[in-house]
């Protein structure tokens, strides 16, 4: 039977908090962390800003995105699946991360359908949203393509190619009288701006530093958020010194 608490009670309720200084430095130590997960979210922006600039500028020829890339579907692993093991990637941990409802299977499953940090992941449905991956290893539910560069093309190509029809996927996918909006295969053999493969090479050094700094920054931020939900409850009850969560905060960055 549930208990419940009377309202007219909670005044009367006793809480242990930290003194005053305590307080003080334990939002500093918080705060740190959440000046450098920010900082971190700058670095992401502008990478891939200045990414997508750098491409449109160059893209003077066309391609079609199946020439660029193999789009491996995922699978149902969510059916049957253990509560245990590796994350299961659906639209909604692409879109939202990883949360209460997220499934987890510790199946074995083929290397195409293992979504690895830096790997290209393109929802086709629903939400039609393409992203770098950057947590850890974890398996590719329906609906979602792993994207592969292949014939040569880097992987920062293939992403940029790929963000550029976005728009244009979406007008497709909102005009399906479904319930859920998608692409369809035929889709991936339109045309989508490319530079010359001439100026690939060039282009390579820089365009992979980008794409590598926006993902190592992507990486931390998420090492920043799971430190600080795990160093607030320690700190706030006492069972961990201030001290001991400034070397922690210090050791994720």
């Amino acid at each position: 039977m549930a208990a419940y608490i009377n309202l007219r009670d909670i005044a009367s309720l006793s809480l242990d908090l930290p003194n005053a200084d305590e307080q003080r430095a334990i939002v500093e130590v918080l705060g740190a962390l959440d000046e450098k997960s920010a900082a971190n979210a700058a670095v992401i922006e502008k990478a891939d800003a200045l990414a997508a600039t750098i491409y449109e500028e160059a893209a003077s020829e066309t391609a079609p995105l199946s020439s660029l890339a193999r789009f491996v579907n995922g699978k149902a692993f969510t059916k049957g699946a253990t509560g245990t093991g590796r994350v299961v990637i659906r639209i909604a941990e692409l879109n939202s991360g990883v949360g209460g409802s997220t499934v987890h299977n510790d199946i074995d499953v083929a290397g195409d359908h293992v979504a690895r940090p830096g790997d290209l992941l393109f929802a086709w449905s629903g939400s039609l949203t393409a992203v770098r991956w950057f947590r850890p290893e974890a398996i590719i539910n329906q609906h979602i393509f792993k994207v592969v560069a292949d014939k040569g093309w880097p992987l920062w190509l293939v992403n940029q190619a790929v963000q550029t029809k976005l728009v244009e996927f979406k007008a497709i996918a909102a005009d399906k009288a479904t319930t859920m909006g998608h692409i369809q295969r035929h889709h991936l053999d339109q045309p989508t701006p490319v530079p010359p493969w001439g100026a690939v090479g060039g282009m390579d050094g820089l365009m992979t530093g980008l794409w590598d700094a926006a993902l190592a920054a992507e990486m931390e931020r998420e090492r920043l958020a799971a430190t600080r939900d795990e160093l607030l409850p320690l700190l706030l009850s006492g069972r961990i010194a201030v001290r001991d969560a400034e070397e922690a905060a210090e050791a994720v960055t």
